[in-house]
């Protein structure tokens, strides 16, 4: 690894990674390095829910990519037995995707499942099983098993910072740094509660209904239809929200667990706190999706790509998208080349459902600097007229800081949606041209 890149990472990791946090009750986490990982770093961690007094509700996002891995079609199989009720652990490993194993695959992960099912004494299935790690490859099930015993044997359990930075750290693979959020919420009722979340992912990164592997757990007592539906809201405004290269993997995951460990009536369709919460659980999503973002492999910028002032919300996320995922585009911000053309490339192929969203003599595109230098914004395109001696030095400044956003304005209605994405530089080639070795 070259001395820049260890000085890149060092940096993200000062910056992004909590020196402390607040947890949730009634939940314990474990890890452990197995020796799955080749560099004997933690490749396995657990999640228990402790708490016996409420049946806890779960709810899942996965993939939709036609290779499902064998750990998300065992857990999707778990929830819908389960009906999304009675779910009290999560177990993970990293350097292993057990993806495109068949038959072998799914039982592989179904004794993961059971193996922590009988160390918690479950009557029926109440694990979800998440991996991630190189596609194609058997999980070494001999190191996983002796993993997951000595996780309980020695009573590696903990509800403190340091655990629960560990179990981030677990599920790392080709990520700079653990992406782990905490945060306290009070609700209108004056009720307090806890989110806590991790995520890992750096590459692979363009998902469609779920992306990476990533898990939240609060301490709420939450129904779980109300539940599935406020992580599908979050998830289409964060975790659906994000692109680093364009790529959907096979093992894209998010779960999240509702233990009911806080004293408070539970919280349905129907109560006057279920907007309020689920608003709250979709900010706290893209706080952790934009981690992922930020740790784009090989990425030297975070962008904001917002389409506003579209006909609709679907249109307005497509066209962000669009612009996110386009390779011209990112390799035009790494290069800190104002090329807006590329930017109006993308907007004119994104595939619409209403027309009337793209009206090309009301675009309006322009660049926004982050870093409060002004002039704050620098307009490129002005209802469908290109601006005649843009200043290339103020552009150039923009494309220069770590953070910038790219706005454009539809001029079609009122609705309005984000999306985040990263720059494409030479070091993501490097990264990904030697990935197994």
């Amino acid at each position: 690894m070259r001395f820049s890149s260890v000085l890149k990472q060092s940096a993200k990791y000062a910056a992004h990674v909590p020196k402390s946090g607040v947890f949730p009750q009634g939940f314990q986490v474990g890890s452990v390095a197995s020796g799955v990982k080749k560099n004997g770093t933690l490749d396995l961690g657990i999640l228990v829910n402790t708490n016996k007094s409420y049946e806890s509700s779960a709810a899942s996002v996965f993939t939709t990519n036609k290779f499902k891995a064998a750990p998300v079609i065992l857990s999707q199989r778990v929830l819908e037995e389960k009906k999304g009720k009675g779910i009290n652990a999560i177990v993970v490993n990293s350097g292993c995707a057990n993806s495109v194993t068949g038959e072998i695959g799914l039982k592989d992960a179904s004794q993961m499942a059971k193996l922590i099912d009988e160390k918690l004494g479950a009557t029926s299935s109440s694990t979800l099983i998440m991996s991630t790690g190189v596609i194609g490859q058997r999980l070494q099930m001999d190191k996983i098993s002796k993993g997951i015993s000595k996780i309980f044997t020695d009573n590696s359990f903990g509800s403190d910072f340091n655990s629960w930075l560990n179990i981030a750290k677990s599920i790392c693979t080709t990520d700079t740094f653990p992406k782990l959020v905490t945060s306290n919420f009070t609700m209108n009722n004056g009720t307090q509660y806890t989110l806590t979340g991790m995520a890992k992912g750096a590459g692979m990164i363009c998902p469609n209904m779920a992306t990476l592997l990533g898990f939240i757990v609060t301490d709420l007592p939450i129904e779980s239809q109300a539940l599935s539906k406020m992580l599908r809201y979050a998830t289409d405004r964060s975790f659906n929200c994000i692109s680093v290269d364009g790529d959907m993997s096979t093992n894209d995951t998010i779960n999240m667990i509702a233990n009911g460990a806080v004293k408070t009536d539970e919280i349905t369709e129907d109560s006057p706190e279920f907007l309020q919460v689920r608003d709250q659980v979709t900010q706290f999503a893209q706080k952790l999706a934009q981690l992922v973002v930020r740790d784009g492999e090989g990425a030297t910028k975070f962008v904001t790509v917002k389409v506003q002032n579209s006909s609709t919300f679907a249109d307005a996320r497509t066209i962000a998208e669009s612009i996110s995922n386009s390779m011209l585009v990112k390799t035009a911000l790494y290069g800190k080349d104002a090329n807006w053309g590329r930017i109006l490339c993308a907007i004119g192929y994104a595939k619409l459902e209403t027309l009337d969203s793209l009206q090309t003599d009301k675009l309006n595109v322009s660049f926004i600097a982050t870093d409060n230098s002004e002039p704050r914004e620098l307009k490129l395109l002005v209802n469908g007229v290109p601006q005649l001696n843009i200043d290339e030095e103020r552009a150039s400044q923009i494309l220069a800081l770590p953070d910038l956003e790219v706005l454009v304005d539809l001029g079609t209605g009122n609705e309005e949606a984000q999306f985040w994405t990263c720059d494409l530089s030479h070091e993501y080639v490097t990264i990904n041209g030697d990935y197994r070795s």
